[in-house]
This record gives structure tokens, C-alpha cells and sequence, in this order.
């Protein structure tokens, strides 16, 4: 019943004036009924008994807005309005998109049963990949609006600290409702709430679009970001078209977001992308940046520090931006035109040993064929999947069309990438996509761009996310790279391409052991060439210890500085010679796979330990770290001297030849100060040059054997032909 006593107030209403009726708004003249007009829905008697009114039907027109606040990138706000009563959500709008000043014209009518209770305006701002921004709310008290009579409001709307922001114009009206008119509502109406949006709402999700340009942006880091020369809680709000996308705090002047995600180009929306630098605390926009996509070439990495416009000069972000098309998947390729054109002939002639030192930087350039996969895992309820590809090299990412409905996609696409470092390696992963946006794994594989044969048109098994273990489903590839040696020789001595998005290292407590028991291993061996030692030392055999001390005294006698490159040549040689003698295949193969990768588990800890206790697992995880580390690095100089990489392999052996060359020719000391002058002007020469050791970034492209393991690819017996 409603909470007013309506028969008393009627009846006085009726009695003030006993010649006049009191006249309901019908249902007819509502959305209640669109066709019908019921003539046993009387609403009063002239001077007899009324029908008894048991609710209250509440009829509210959404009209316009005014003077919103901006919280968008772009300068606007896309705002909707969500209707409240007694704190429950009984409405929500539509969103105007890039408006200020939006007209919503939308009607709604509910059943309440208190006219005491107002209803509460709740404005937001939408985003649709991070929860929506409050804009501000109003209430609207319906104890004074006139019954049967449409009242206009103009309410001010307050943001979450009480300041103004804007006004929302909307119109109620109450009508008073018998029994069977609540039923009749009850009828049609959808969860208590009859709409004028209901069929808009459909159209608009039967009339989407598909995307015409997938956007594929990583923020990395900023610098110089500050307010007032502060240090601000920075974030970074995206928008392109109707799509938005706010970042993670961070609260430095030099910020580092590492944020990855899509955005979608439609054919009717602009391809002008949109970010605002925004201080937390004080909502102040530090700076902008408008990128026009249309200018970002199809399928490559744009890697740009952008400057923020409005901001302080030093003020930049770093961005990768690449931009992938949704053309479908008809083209032929026609691999022997593609092998044999003036193009690949071209790329031969550019990366020849005779044009080195033209441009020292451009290693090489990969061409990828994707033609299709098979076999691979369903995902959807009608036992299919809807697939599409993503290639990576190191931060270069490029995306393939979805191919709907199928387990055995065929794409028919030819990507090119630049190679900046030949020791890197091509990782194709293929997801099945979902309406929600969340992409379920089907299958992953990694290939060392050392190990491609060109142009050979081949089968990569898939592997699980960790590369691990073979999944099942086929992907078929051909790859063609076309690299200088002596710029990749130089190259192999610098740095290598930092991978901004990677997943952070969690302590495990079976890789905790795994790499524990690894090094205690090797300790055990240096340990036995110890008891060697001493059993020379110990005269236990007399002419194995005369035999030891001769080599010795004649060795320290005669050693000179340029044995020690020869020494190591020498073990190169010995390996070398053992392989040859015991037919044993070079391969990439880890002689010893890692143990306990089947049982790594992590350990959780419940909450409420104390601060002392909750630092050991960061403990752990610096000396996880270390053991890793120099695991990791005992495992690359094995690998080094068996040949695991033969190109690897054999650049050390032609380095060692030129130190050999250098040191038997050259005085030590002239060398020193070759090398001192070098270290010391370095810095001079180029300010922004960072310090390395050219011998660890040589072995940080040799594989270790966890790397050999998921870059290992088995061939599979399966006919080329689709």
C-alpha cells in the first residue's frame, strides 16, 4: 500500500469540490498501453464512489544536460544518468558521447509506493575499459510534485566534494493507480521499469560495427612529470572514438606504467587517439597528446617519446603504438614470386657483407607468412573456436583478422619485421576470441631467428603458455630473415632490447631448489678438480705428481699473456675434436633439462604475519634471483663452449683469434691504455651512453638450457597443402 493514506486524500479532494472529477492520466496515454484505451479503468464517478488507489505510478522524462564537467582526454566527458530510489538503481541511460551538453529525451515510469523518498540523479562519465568517473548527483523531492500534472525540474548537480557541476533538466509526474491498472503494468512492464529505450537499445546491439583498425598501445614510462615542480600521483586517461582506457597511479616524477592494452578504430569514428596526463590529487591535467593513426603505418611498432603539450617542456611519455587492419583472410600468397621478386633481391643486396658500414643499426629484416593452423583446441559450446594470431619480436606486436567458427583458421598473411638484434626470437601466439573481451590461450610457439631456414614452409607444434609442454594444434609458418653477420657480430656486444611487457618473477619454491640443487652441482664439480689438486699435491702417485710439477715449472716459466685466449681456444678445439670423434650431433638440445618444473608450486602465506615474517618472501626472492642469475650464466658459458650456438660459437672463436693476434703482436700496456682511454671517454663521446660488459651481453644471447627447452620445436609430419 502507499505509505500516504491516498483514500483520505482523494476523498477530501472529492469533497472540496463534489461537482468536479478527478481525472487519471490512463494507461493509454501512457507507455503502459500503446494501442489500447480500457474503458472498464474508470477513475472516479461523477459524485459517487471512486476506485480505491492502491499506488503510485512515478513517469519520468530524462530531458537535458548542462554545463557538465570535462573528464575526458579530449576535452569532453561522456556522460549517462542512473536514476535511484530508496538506494536501489531503477533506471539507467543512454550515453551521449562527447558532449557537455548532451539531450537524452528518455522516458521511464515505475510503480512506488512512498512519495516521502526522492529519487536520486547519479551523473557518470563513461569508460569502457575501467570503472566510469562520478560527475556529480542531485535528488528530487516527488512530495512536491502535483499529481496528474507534469512538473518540470532543474536541478544543480554537486560532485563528491559538494562542488558544482552542472545541471540536468528533468520532468515528473505522478498518477495515482487502481488494482487492476498496477496489474495491466505489472504485465508489460521489464523488472518493475517500463522504458522508450527498451527497442533504441536493441537496435543499437543488432547495428554494431565490426573494427577496421586494431590499436595496440603500451605505455612505458614518463619523465619530467610534475605539478608545481612536485611530484604528482600521475595517471594517463585514453580515448579513441567511444572507446576509453585509464592507467594504474604512479607517484613519481618519473613514472613507469608498463600498461598494455587495445583500442578499436571504426569506420565511422575519427583516428585522432586521445591522452591526458592527469594529477590524482588535484585533477589538474599536467598534459595532452593527439596522435592522428592515420599517418601510423599497418603492421609496424611505433616506438615515440611524445612531448605533453600544455605541460612542462621536459614533460614526455614513452608509447608503442601499432596499428593492425582487419582485412580478411581471401589473399593468396604466391610464395614463389614473393621468393624470386626484386624485392627479396633487393634485401639481399641491402644487408651484403660490402654494404656493412652503411647503416650499422639495421641487423636484418624477418618476413612471416602465416598461412593457417589446425587442429586446434575448441573453445565454444558448439565445439568450435573463433581464432586469431599475435606475432611478437621483442616489442614489435602485430595482430591477425579473427576467423570465426573454426578449428582450422587459415589467415594468409605476409608480416615484415625489422630485426634489431638476430638473437632474438619470433613468438606466435594463437587466442580465441570472446564477445567479453577476455581472450581464452589455444597455443604458443617461439623461434630463434638463428634456427629459421628460409622460405621453408613448415609446421610449428603449439606449446602451453609456459612453453613447456606440446598442446595440441599446428601452426603453419614460413620464414624468410635476411641479416648482416658483421652487424649482428657487432651488435652481439651491446645491450640487448629491453621487453617492456614480461611477466614479473614469483618465488617458487620447486625453482627455489631446482636452481639450489643445479649449483651445488656445479660447486661438487669445482670441489673435484680441488681433490685433483691435492692428490698431485700429495705425491700419492709419484710420476703423475713429477709429470704435474714439470708442466707446471715449464708453463710458468714460459707463459706469456696471449696464451690465455689461446688456452680457450685450445678447449674449443678439445670439444670440438670430441664431438667430431664420438659422431655426436651440435644441436640445440639441452643436455639436462631443468628439474622440479612439473612440481613448481608457489607458497602462499595466509595474512596477519608479522612485518619481520612478511619480508622473507622478498628475502627468497632476491636469492631466487642471484641463483638464477648465476645459473643462468654457468649454463650460457657451457653452452658456449658445446656449440649450442654454433654462430655464437664460432664469433667467439674468431674474437679469441683476434685477441690472440692482437696480443702476440701488440704490448700489453699499449693495450690497457686502448682500453682505459675507451672506458674513460666513452662518456664524453655520448652522454647518454650506459656502462656494460661487453662479455656479459655476449652471454646474454647465448641460450641457457630453460631457453633451449622453450624454443625447441619438433617437426610435424602433416602435408603442406590446406
Amino acid at each position: 500500500m502507499v505509505n500516504l493514506n491516498l483514500k483520505s486524500i482523494v476523498r477530501r479532494m472529492n469533497s472540496s469540490s463534489s461537482s468536479s472529477k478527478l481525472k487519471y492520466r490512463s494507461l493509454s496515454s501512457t507507455l503502459v498501453n500503446d494501442e489500447e484505451e480500457s474503458d472498464e479503468t474508470q477513475k472516479c464517478t461523477e459524485g459517487g464512489e471512486m476506485d480505491v488507489v492502491t499506488h503510485l505510478l512515478l513517469e519520468v522524462r530524462l530531458n537535458n544536460g548542462e554545463d557538465l564537467p570535462v573528464k575526458d582526454a579530449s576535452g569532453s566527458s561522456d556522460p549517462y544518468v542512473k536514476f535511484r530510489y530508496k538506494d536501489a538503481i531503477v533506471y539507467k541511460s543512454g550515453t551521449i558521447f562527447k558532449n557537455l551538453n548532451p539531450s537524452w529525451d528518455e522516458e521511464f515510469q515505475m510503480i512506488v509506493d512512498d512519495v516521502t523518498s526522492p529519487i536520486r540523479l547519479e551523473v557518470f562519465d563513461f569508460d569502457r575499459f575501467c570503472s566510469d568517473d562520478f560527475m556529480g548527483a542531485a535528488e528530487v523531492d516527488l512530495s512536491q510534485v502535483k499529481w496528474c500534472t507534469s512538473t518540470d525540474f532543474h536541478v544543480n548537480l554537486l560532485d563528491e566534494v559538494n562542488e558544482p557541476a552542472g545541471k540536468v533538466s528533468i520532468s515528473v509526474t505522478i498518477t495515482p493507480m487502481t488494482q487492476l491498472e498496477v496489474q495491466q503494468f505489472q504485465q508489460k512492464a521489464k523488472n518493475g521499469i517500463l522504458s522508450n529505450t527498451e527497442k533504441k537499445k536493441e537496435q543499437r546491439a543488432n547495428n554494431t560495427q565490426d573494427w577496421a583498425k586494431l590499436v595496440n598501445i603500451v605505455l612505458v614510462e614518463g619523465k619530467g612529470i610534475r605539478v608545481d615542480e612536485k611530484s604528482p600521483d600521475a595517471f594517463c586517461k585514453f580515448k579513441l572514438g567511444q572507446e576509453k582506457y585509464k592507467t594504474k597511479v604512479c607517484s613519481n616524477t618519473e613514472p613507469k606504467w608498463i600498461e598494455q592494452f587495445d583500442l578499436h578504430v571504426f569506420d565511422t569514428s575519427d583516428q585522432i587517439l586521445q591522452m591526458a596526463c592527469i594529477d590524482r590529487n588535484t585533477n589538474a591535467i599536467i598534459g595532452r597528446i593527439s596522435i592522428d593513426l592515420s599517418t601510423v603505418s599497418l603492421d609496424e611498432t611505433l616506438q615515440h617519446w611524445y612531448h605533453l603539450e600544455g605541460g612542462p617542456e621536459d614533460a614526455q611519455v614513452l608509447l608503442l603504438i601499432t596499428v593492425s587492419g582487419s582485412h580478411g583472410a581471401g589473399e593468396t600468397i604466391e610464395t614463389d614470386e614473393f621468393n624470386y621478386n626484386d624485392i627479396r633481391n633487393t634485401r639481399i643486396q641491402k644487408y651484403d657483407i660490402s654494404n656493412t658500414f652503411n647503416d650499422i643499426s639495421d641487423i636484418g629484416t624477418l618476413t612471416v607468412k602465416l598461412f593457417g593452423a589446425e587442429d586446434l583446441v575448441a573453445k565454444d559450446f558448439g565445439g568450435k573456436s573463433d581464432p586469431f594470431a599475435i606475432l611478437e619480436l621483442v616489442n614489435t606486436r602485430v595482430q591477425t583478422n579473427t576467423i570465426y567458427k573454426t578449428l582450422s583458421p587459415s589467415w594468409n598473411k605476409i608480416y615484415t619485421f625489422a630485426v634489431k638484434d638476430i638473437h632474438t626470437y619470433l613468438q606466435v601466439t594463437i587466442f580465441d576470441e570472446d564477445p567479453n573481451n577476455r581472450f581464452e590461450f589455444l597455443g604458443r610457439v617461439r623461434i630463434p631467428l638463428k634456427s629459421i631456414r628460409n622460405c621453408e614452409k613448415r609446421w610449428y607444434g603449439l606449446k602451453d603458455e609456459k612453453l613447456k609442454k606440446r598442446v595440441k594444434g599446428e601452426v603453419l609458418l614460413e620464414l624468410d630473415v635476411i641479416w648482416n653477420n658483421i652487424r649482428a657480430a657487432i651488435r652481439t656486444f651491446k645491450p640487448m632490447e629491453r621487453k617492456y611487457i614480461s611477466q614479473d618473477q614469483k618465488f617458487k619454491p620447486a625453482l627455489f631448489k631446482t636452481y639450489f640443487v643445479e649449483l651445488k652441482d656445479f660447486v661438487s664439480s669445482l670441489a673435484s678438480c680441488k681433490n685433483d689438486i691435492e692428490y698431485l699435491l700429495s705425491w700419492h702417485s709419484r710420476p703423475k705428481s713429477l709429470a704435474a710439477y714439470v708442466v707446471f715449472m715449464i708453463f710458468v716459466y714460459y707463459f706469456q699473456i696471449f696464451f690465455i685466449p689461446l688456452m680457450i681456444l685450445a678447449l674449443f678445439g678439445y670439444n670440438f675434436v670430441k664431438f667430431k670423434t664420438n659422431g655426436e650431433e651440435i644441436s640445440r638440445t639441452p643436455r639436462h633439462s631443468l628439474k622440479g618444473q612439473k612440481s613448481e608450486e608457489e607458497d602462499e602465506k595466509s595474512g596477519g604475519a608479522l612485518s619481520t615474517l612478511s619480508s622473507i618472501p622478498d628475502i627468497l626472492q632476491s636469492v631466487q634471483s642471484f641463483l638464477h642469475f648465476t645459473t643462468q650464466l654457468i649454463q650460457k658459458i657451457k653452452n658456449t663452449f658445446n656449440f649450442t650456438d654454433i654462430w655464437l660459437s664460432s664469433l667467439a672463436i674468431i674474437v679469441l683469434f683476434i685477441a690472440f693476434v692482437l696480443l702476440y703482436f701488440v704490448p700489453l700496456r699499449w693495450i690497457i691504455m686502448v682500453w682505459g682511454t675507451n672506458k674513460f671517454s666513452k662518456k664524453l663521446r655520448d652522454p647518454k651512453f650506459v656502462d656494460n660488459n661487453e662479455v656479459l651481453d655476449y652471454l646474454s644471447r647465448v641460450p641457457s638450457n630453460t631457453e633451449l627447452q622453450e624454443q625447441s620445436n619438433e617437426r610435424v609430419n602433416r602435408p603442406i597443402n590446406l
